[in-house]
């Protein structure tokens, strides 16, 4: 009995030590899931000089041909940056474009960013203007924002494209007055010219600082001008492809879908468009007063440019 006794206390002595012994190793943490980082390009165009945005990352096409008036020049020599002007907070960067009408006296002007862009939210404040700087006013020239992909073959169907453009004197065959369009393409031929695409039109004034906002999924792109929907397209023409995100600024030639081209007038004329900041989320959509909450957060933290979006492993393109 006596035995029997030690040899339970024992037993109890036992257990206790080994249950002390499990409690004492440490314990496996569980896995947890990893918090998605949100990508994003922001630019506020905040530069001493135009090389200090190129080498930024920032490109100026030099590329002749198409779009525009056949024969123009594409230069850097248009890109030029400033001190903030009344309605912006920090510096500005400026496309100057001039033509008489001729190719030879035409300049074309567009800066481009990497060829990264898909899905997501892509916005930009801008000022867009009536009137040419000097000059005679009246011709058919388009002030933009888009992302872009090269036309790898004519009626390519991985071609990708989707655009703000802004026309102060009309074009596109719908006369002289101003209105702002959105296309998204699917794909197009320059000869015989072919298109196939969705754009919308929305006739009206839009001289003066203006936030756009495109979302871009493969289901739908949907544009925005200070949170107003000025145009929704569908699947079907939805990107495909990754693209770089450009402004330009450039005249419409006689005879593009009908237009009527540049004034008739041998006076050289300049127009512009500036470009207080740029912004890109990736495959995240957000509204116009989330992204204007995001700027404003980013300038607050003294962020003035920051490009956390992939490199998707395409090469660079400042073309179209």
């Amino acid at each position: 009995m006596r035995y029997s006794s030690i040899a339970l206390l024992l037993l109890l002595t036992g257990c206790d030590q080994a249950q002390q012994a499990t409690s004492s190793e440490p314990t496996k943490a569980k896995p947890t899931q990893a918090v998605a980082v949100e990508a994003f390009m922001f630019d506020d165009f905040d530069y001493a000089n135009p090389d200090a945005l190129f080498a930024n990352g920032w490109t100026a096409r030099t590329e002749t041909g198409h779009p525009g008036i056949a024969g123009a020049a594409w230069s850097a020599d248009g890109i030029s940056t400033h001190q903030a002007p009344d309605g912006a907070q920090f510096g500005i960067a400026r496309m100057s474009s001039i033509t008489d009408g001729t190719g030879e006296g035409t300049r074309h002007t567009q800066i481009c960013h990497a060829r990264k862009y898909l899905y997501g939210t892509y916005a930009a404040r801008v000022f867009f203007r009536n009137e040419p700087s000097y000059g005679p006013d009246g011709d058919e020239v388009i002030q933009t924002f888009y992302a872009i992909s090269p036309l790898a073959a004519p009626l390519d169907p991985d071609y990708s494209e989707v655009d703000f453009e802004y026309l102060p004197n009309g074009g596109w065959g719908e006369g002289s007055d101003n209105a702002m369009w959105t296309t998204t393409w699917e794909t197009f031929q320059l000869k015989p010219w072919t298109k196939v695409n969705e754009y919308s039109r929305v006739p009206g004034d839009y001289a003066g600082w203006h936030t756009l906002v495109m979302n871009v999924t493969a289901d739908a792109v949907r544009y925005y001008v200070d949170g107003n929907l000025v145009g929704d397209h569908s699947a079907a023409v939805a990107p495909e492809v990754p693209m770089s995100m450009n402004f330009n600024l450039w005249f419409m030639p006689k005879g593009a879908d009908g237009s009527v081209g540049p004034i008739d007038s041998p006076e050289s004329r300049q127009y512009q468009q500036d470009i207080d900041w740029v912004l890109h989320v990736e495959d995240k959509l957000l509204n116009t007063t989330e992204v204007e909450a995001k700027v404003a957060a980013l300038r607050a933290g003294g962020q003035r440019a920051v490009d956390q979006v992939a490199d998707k492993g395409v090469a660079a393109y400042c073309g179209l």
